[in-house]
């Protein structure tokens, strides 16, 4: 992060020590320190009170990190997407393989143990729901797009915006021919 840096520059700049400096903000000289070396980062109290201090505007202060930190936020939630993706492909296709065999070898067990499956996958399904409504994602361009760290420029953007309504009916009408399928073949 560069805030240690900053810090450390204005306190020398001002002619105080960590002491000093942790006196005027009531903090201790190892608080200080964490902060100049990066291993802690100040609460937005003595964030205020250091660009007082050294007059200085906040903006000023933590230039810089601010795009570290939403970087590092999203790889962080491309990862837990492409986790959470993952999991929930494999419960999808375990409730739609599983179906039969557990309920035809086990009974009512083997369906409440499909049931369980069942919904394990739509709580996965619901969490990617959430963060693809957060980043505005929808179609697989975005979703690609998304899970790779790439966005999509503004004219590829309202390309996929205009698919959205034909892929929703798409999904419907697909899902509609999965359900007639299983139930087909269970009832028959």
């Amino acid at each position: 992060m560069e805030l240690g840096k900053r810090l450390k520059e204005y306190r020398n700049q001002s002619g105080m020590t960590q002491d000093e400096l942790a006196e005027r903000l009531y903090v201790t000289r190892q608080t200080i320190s964490a902060w100049e070396n990066d291993k802690s980062y100040p609460d937005i109290h003595s964030l205020l009170m250091l660009g007082d201090l050294f007059h200085v505007s906040l903006d000023t202060l933590v230039k810089g990190d601010i795009e570290i930190m939403k970087e590092t936020i999203d790889q962080a939630d491309i990862r837990n997407f492409k986790r959470d993706s993952n999991i929930y492909a494999i419960l999808l296709i375990a409730c739609v393989v599983l179906l039969f065999p557990l309920w035809k070898w086990c009974g009512i067990p083997g369906i409440v143990i499909w049931g369980l499956l069942f919904a394990a996958a739509l709580f996965y399904a619901v969490k990617l729901e959430k963060v693809k409504k957060q980043h505005d994602i929808h179609t697989y361009k975005e979703i690609v797009a998304f899970t790779n760290g790439e966005k999509l420029d503004n004219i590829e953007k309202a390309r996929e915006e205009g698919k959205r309504n034909y892929q929703l009916i798409i999904a419907v009408v697909a899902c509609a021919a999965l359900g007639f399928g299983v139930a087909w073949i269970a009832f028959h």
